[in-house]
């Protein structure tokens, strides 16, 4: 018998079985605490396994299944579960300053983040999971707007139909992270044929979804399968339901205990086939030496297997193998200073150091990467010796970068990155982790531009050459402003009217005007149009780097010359000189120039009046310069006005002969009295 045993039986376990980074990283968080001498309580089991509860339980740690309870607390550490907790736990603790330790799973903080910010859009949420289980509850107090929980696919498709096929409301739908994978694709096709509009977020944790595939498929092909986890842990029930419908004979086992060897030797005994198939696979919160200890009682009791058949060995060789030089994809497990630690699915543990996570020296693994995130990675190095694997996400990145790279040479398209470095000649962009120099010449709008005011800044630029055997690329920042300016010149062109008021930024001066950015095209303020007095220069109104509010006098299109104005009509000095005086006013005015016919004087600020040379005196003049000067101020006659000229005409002689008209009768008064 025991030759026909060693014949038929092999025993296989499942890629992915057992303890997922999000319960492992839960579960060390207790131990560290508990290393450290302090006491521990943990909101709920910390994970579904009941030999992992009661050694933490053997160890002190208790468990708090209400958030009223947490407000007792006064010298022990709160854990969080694996599976997260309502909003309002954190709430409690926080206000009364308990100290806790969030073991929340990564993947789980991702759909409260997800759910909280969709309901805060204004989205009805539809959670796909089981209502009573703790991380259901825990997403649901995330939603700040309608939430509805559905098991199934039925649910699913009545619900939609009922609320969402008439009214087209926005709907979001996430999925616990232990859902069933294929439930959760039909929920998928279901969604797209009542209700297009709906959102369908991926939230099943990918540990979860490998697990379960690779389940299946050692299912399809075993006679027997023996599923490891606690009894009341979702995604361990959830394995055991997919095991049972890929494989005649499945067992849902929480440890080496409840195995039943004599049924599996009787299984084994009565198989007519070759070969007897023993799939073994384990929920997330199944540790390995439970795995372990149920895969040597089986050997220990069926005998089925030789002297020289190791289980360590074989439990070893179910993981994926690992090798330098394969691409990869791990999840992030921890952060740290110096590098970022990863699960790769393998026996070994994943390590990136920082200056292969990014070429940014400026950057930390954290700014980077994060717990949770999921990262394709190349292999540098293996040491099985150690269970270390030596990663590259930067690599990665510039291989991907790249592609895309000789993907936007082709199609002309504009690529954004920001520029890490000036180096000599130009200045290098970080683009998809892969660097891009861009000469000197490409780099700015203007030759004389400083490469250094580029630093750190974001910018938009094109492919202008690549080279592949070398894995170099040269950019352009400048097309990209050229063609900027080109656009807007053109949409500038279609659209401007005389009128048309821009603010717009002073770019240079001339002593005939100033030129301002309309946005890609200049126009010019000639210097009569800057001010209502007379200025000798345009730097007396304005300046290099002002932004100014001007108008559109003139148009050229032919020519593209744009003649611009500046000043406004309600600072118009004539407004203010016809509302206030008038002809026969006698004014005092200041003598601002002298000139062979006559000299003009200031009325007001921006309005002069002339003095004709016949009308300085009540004799002749032949020197004006010697009756006045510049500065002088004088009492003189408004004599002419004329309003479409803008021109007004003084007199200083018309109130001399006045004078002495009003002189003349008193003299004769006096001789006739005499």
């Amino acid at each position: 018998m025991r030759n026909q045993l060693l014949m038929k039986t092999e025993i296989i376990v499942a890629e992915n079985a057992g303890f997922c980074f999000g319960v492992d990283r839960a579960v060390k968080i207790v131990y560290n605490i508990l290393s450290e001498g302090k006491k521990v309580v943990t909101y709920g089991e910390i994970i579904h396994n009941r030999d992992v509860t009661r050694e933490l339980s053997q160890k002190g740690v208790r468990i708090v299944e209400d958030p009223a309870g947490l407000q007792t607390l006064t010298d022990e550490t709160v854990i969080i579960r694996s599976h997260g907790a309502e909003k309002k736990v954190f709430d409690v603790l926080e206000s009364r300053r308990i100290p806790f330790k969030d073991g929340t799973c990564p993947y789980v903080k991702r759909i409260h983040k997800i759910v909280s910010e969709r309901s805060r859009d204004g989205y009805d949420i539809i959670i796909m999971g089981d209502k009573d289980h703790p991380e259901v509850k825990g997403i649901v107090s995330y939603c700040n707007n309608v939430v509805n929980i559905c098991a199934s696919g039925a649910e699913l498709e009545e619900l939609l139909k009922k609320n969402y096929t008439k009214i087209k409301k926005k709907v979001a739908i996430v999925a616990q992270t232990t859902y069933n994978i294929s439930i959760w694709e039909k929920c998928r096709d279901i969604a797209s044929a009542v209700c297009p509009q709906a959102e369908m977020v991926d939230t099943i944790c990918s540990a979860t979804s490998d697990r379960q595939k690779s389940a299946v498929k050692l299912a399809e092909s075993a006679d027997m399968m023996i599923v490891i986890g606690g009894k009341h842990s979702s995604n361990t029930v959830k394995l055991a339901e997919i095991c049972s419908a890929n494989c005649k004979v499945c067992i849902h086992i929480e440890n080496a205990d409840e195995l039943d060897l004599r049924k599996i030797e009787d299984l084994v005994k009565n198989s007519t086939g070759e070969k007897f198939i023993i799939g073994i696979t384990a929920g997330a919160s199944a540790p390995a030496h439970i795995i372990k200890e149920v895969v040597n009682q089986m050997s220990e009791k069926l005998q089925n297997l030789d002297e020289e058949f190791n289980f360590e060995e074989a439990l070893d060789a179910s993981f994926k193998k690992i090798y330098t030089g394969q691409r990869v994809k791990g999840y992030i497990t921890a952060v740290n200073d110096a590098e970022a630690i990863v699960d790769v699915g393998t026996k070994h543990t994943g390590y990136v150091s920082l200056d292969e996570l990014t070429n940014d020296p400026s950057l930390k693994p954290a700014d980077v990467v994060k717990p949770g995130d999921e990262v394709e990675l190349i292999v540098i190095k293996v040491n099985d010796a150690d269970g270390i694997v030596t990663l590259s996400k930067k690599r990665v990145d510039a291989l991907l970068g790249f592609d895309k790279i000789l993907k936007a040479k082709e199609e002309n398209a504009v690529l954004e990155g920001t520029v890490s470095s000036v180096v000599k000649g130009g200045v290098i962009i970080l683009y998809e982790g892969t660097r891009v120099f861009i000469p000197a010449s490409q780099a700015t709008a203007h030759r004389d531009d400083k490469l250094e005011e580029l630093l750190k800044k974001t910018v938009k630029f094109k492919i202008i050459e690549v080279n592949e055997q070398r894995g170099r690329a040269v950019g352009s920042i400048r097309a990209v402003l050229n063609a900027e300016r080109d656009a807007a010149k053109a949409k500038f062109w279609d659209t401007v009217q005389v009128g048309d008021v821009f603010k717009g930024e002073v770019k240079s001066l001339t002593n005939y005007g100033a030129f301002v950015d309309l946005g890609g095209i200049d126009g010019m303020v000639h210097i009569s149009e800057l001010s209502w007095n007379r200025i000798k220069h345009p730097s007396e109104v304005v300046n290099v780097g002002d932004v100014v509010e001007v108008f559109v006098k003139e148009l050229d299109k032919e020519a593209g010359r744009i003649s611009l104005g500046y000043k406004k009509e309600a600072d118009n000095p004539w407004v203010k000189f016809e509302s206030e005086y008038n002809v026969g006013d006698v004014i005092k005015a200041k003598v601002v120039s002298i000139t062979p016919f006559g000299a003009f004087a200031q009325i007001i600020p921006g309005i002069d009046g002339l003095i004709h040379i016949s009308q300085i005196a009540d004799k002749k003049v032949s020197n004006i310069k010697d009756i006045l000067s510049v500065g002088e101020e004088v009492e003189a006659k408004i004599t002419e006005i004329d309003s479409e000229k803008k021109r007004i005409s003084l007199s200083i002689r018309a109130l001399i002969e006045e004078k002495a008209a009003d002189e003349q009768p008193a003299e004769e008064t006096s001789e006739t009295a005499e």
